[in-house]
């Protein structure tokens, strides 16, 4: 029988039914196939040797493409659990999915893995990788599985077999002497990895659960090529430097405190004038784009929450609540409520949408201590948060408009080269279909017609609307998550919300949350990152530092801070009586883009030495030229 198979470009070929998916790859070019490390086929995602029997649309991966990149790491944590058991017969396995960067595996282990274990473990895997093993997929019935890991001893897979809802599938993945329970897909065998980096360990309880044992967390990362694995370790290690925790204390710019509380950032003057910068702007910005400033209470009554939804659904990150006058009050872990709050305060025409409401909401989420990492998760952050309330027939244009803002204001800060995703309809949905549709058309329509690249995440959205989610790229291609923009159908429902259309009768506004910066924490350690401290310098906190040679020239230097004080320039003066090169090297440090030295030369001609960060010595300017330069930048 023939069967159609069609294309990412939309064309067709046929085939005998049957044909695997690396045939079909394999058919159009060898070098193709021997790339592809798994197959999309109608939407989901299989392993290369997977039979097609039917019409279908087929999208190759390869470890290009993200989801070939989880699948290459995925398959690596099943060869390194391998290696770990022929290393060590009495560990225990549990999980190795792919993350972001690589792959983790958790081990029952009584000690921790030592350095040189590690090493071991690294070379069992390249040594098992070089033998090509075949990564074979089986289905079992549950009694089947059940029997096959008991005579393993593999206590972990019997209790994840137990949690398997009755119907599914189930399937082991097997290579050499390594089985595992595991969805896939896989590559076909062992012979793509040709580079392995394991990157460090951890404890990690099982199921994430405090009350279940510690186990041994095993990080790694592999790569098809020695090459790829040498450029991520010569990018780990300028990620090293630019750590936003290690620039940020260097700088002066934030702290955390055991004393104060995890997850709670404490602003220190350096990074208290960057934020205050970016708010400034953030909010020039919207007032110029036709939104509305509002400001809401940190705390809500229960009731506000029940009826958001919060209350049941997100009570795991919501703090418990504290009583007032005999009522329960939550510390808010969201805007959105307070925001249709002021939309309700009173009746709503048509010839007042569309409403914008933007503002810097500081909101407290708890997260597991664990989890907590810097500036980019914490357990209080300020939301860069906007609700937007308009008409069906408003809605295209909104998007439209609000994509565009949203790309401008973070190239405001830098950012060229975006990630986009656009997440559709899920499964379980609240809302009109029709709804949906329109607005799942308009988020595509306002990508296409800006001409901006995006990946469709299929099912992706949230069960109350789609949604477009824009990371930012740096320069060691690390993708940052930064604006999102959010339909929902469900807070208008759920709050009654009403305007009166041109028919005289009430109807429901269409609602669209949106953060251009996401959090200002987050945000703010992604700009650390990305310039590595060296910030553009209208977001410098000390745009210029003047150091004097003596304590002689202090009025001088005095005279030259007023001037360019007046001017709008941010500057500190160094009088200490330390040397001048001691002096440099700690504003240099400080990465401060211009350091003006005066001294007796100086204070004769009534000019600076001045010195750019990164730059050197660019001579002797007059306070007039160094007001222009800094202008200029």
């Amino acid at each position: 029988m023939q069967i159609n198979i069609t294309f990412p470009d939309g064309k067709s070929k046929q085939f005998e039914a049957g044909i695997t998916a690396f045939q079909v790859a394999d058919s159009i070019s060898h070098n193709l196939a021997m790339k592809v490390v798994a197959a999309e086929i109608d939407g989901k995602l299989y392993d290369t040797k997977h039979q097609i029997n039917k019409d279908s649309k087929i999208l190759f991966h390869t470890f290009d493409t993200e989801k070939g990149k989880e699948v290459f790491w995925h398959s690596t944590s099943h060869l390194m659990a391998q290696a770990v058991k022929e290393l060590f017969p009495n560990v225990l396995v549990t999980i190795g999915p792919a993350i972001e960067n690589g792959f983790y595996y958790d081990f029952d282990r009584e000690t921790a893995f030592t350095d040189e274990e590690l090493v071991q473990i690294e070379n069992k895997m390249l040594e098992l990788a070089k033998q090509d093993l075949v990564y074979e997929r089986k289905e079992l019935s549950r009694n089947e599985a059940m029997d096959f890991f008991q005579k393993m001893g593999e206590s972990y897979k019997i209790e994840l077999l137990e949690a398997i809802p009755e119907g599914d599938t189930i399937s082991v993945y097997t290579q050499g002497t390594f089985a595992d329970l595991c969805r896939g897909p896989h590559l076909s065998n062992t012979h793509n990895i040709k580079a392995v980096k394991l990157t460090k360990t951890s404890g990690a309880y099982w199921r994430g659960d405090e009350k279940n044992k510690m186990l041994k967390r095993i990080y790694g990362i592999s790569f098809p090529s020695n090459k790829e694995l040498k450029d991520y370790l010569e990018k780990i290690e300028e990620a090293k430097k630019r750590d936003h925790r290690k620039l940020g204390r260097d700088l002066g710019l934030y702290s955390q405190s055991d004393e104060v509380g995890a997850g709670l950032i404490l602003w220190h003057p350096n990074g208290a004038m960057m934020r205050h910068l970016i708010e400034t702007h953030w909010k020039k910005k919207h007032l110029q784009h036709g939104y509305e400033l509002v400001v809401t209470p940190h705390i809500g009554n229960e009731q506000l929450w029940i009826t958001s939804g919060h209350a049941g659904f997100y009570a795991d990150s919501m703090y418990q609540p504290i009583q007032v006058d005999e009522q329960s009050y939550y510390i808010k872990p969201m805007n959105c409520p307070f925001h249709i709050s002021i939309y309700n305060s009173q009746k709503r025409s048509y010839r007042e949408l569309p409403i914008r409401y933007a503002e810097m909401g500081t909101v407290y989420r708890y997260e597991r201590s664990g989890a907590l990492h810097g500036l980019m998760r914490v357990r209080g952050f300020t939301q860069d948060d906007a609700h937007l309330f308009c008409t069906k027939e408003q809605m295209p244009v909104e998007v439209e408009k609000t994509i565009e803002f949203s790309i401008n204001i973070l190239r405001d800060f830098g950012f060229t080269d975006f990630q986009i995703y656009l997440s559709t309809r899920p499964e379980k949905y609240v809302g009109e279909l029709s709804d949906w549709d329109q607005a799942t058309e308009s988020l595509k329509n306002a990508l296409e017609k800006m001409n901006l690249k995006y990946e469709i995440d299929e099912g992706g959205g949230a069960f109350y609307g789609p949604k477009i989610d824009i990371k930012i790229k740096d320069a060691l291609d690390r993708a940052w998550q930064c604006s999102t923009i959010q339909f929902d159908f469900n807070m208008s429902e759920r709050f009654k919300m009403e305007y009166i259309g041109s028919d005289n009768q009430p109807h429901r506004p269409f609602m669209i949350h949106r953060a251009l910066l996401g959090s200002i924490e987050r945000f703010f350690g992604t700009l650390i990152e990305y310039y590595g401290g060296n910030f553009p310098v209208w977001l410098c906190p000390v745009q210029a530092m003047i150091v004097t040679i003596s304590e002689h020239f202090e009025g001088y230097a005095q005279e030259v801070k007023k001037l360019l004080e007046e001017k709008d320039i941010r500057v500190k003066i160094d009088v200490r009586s330390e040397k001048i090169g001691f002096k440099i090297r700690e504003a240099e440090m400080q990465k401060i883009p211009f350091i003006l030295v005066i001294g007796e030369k100086e204070n004769s001609s009534k000019t600076v030495s001045v010195r750019r960060h990164t730059k050197g010595d660019l001579g002797a300017k007059t306070v007039a030229e160094v007001v222009g330069m800094i202008g200029s930048e």
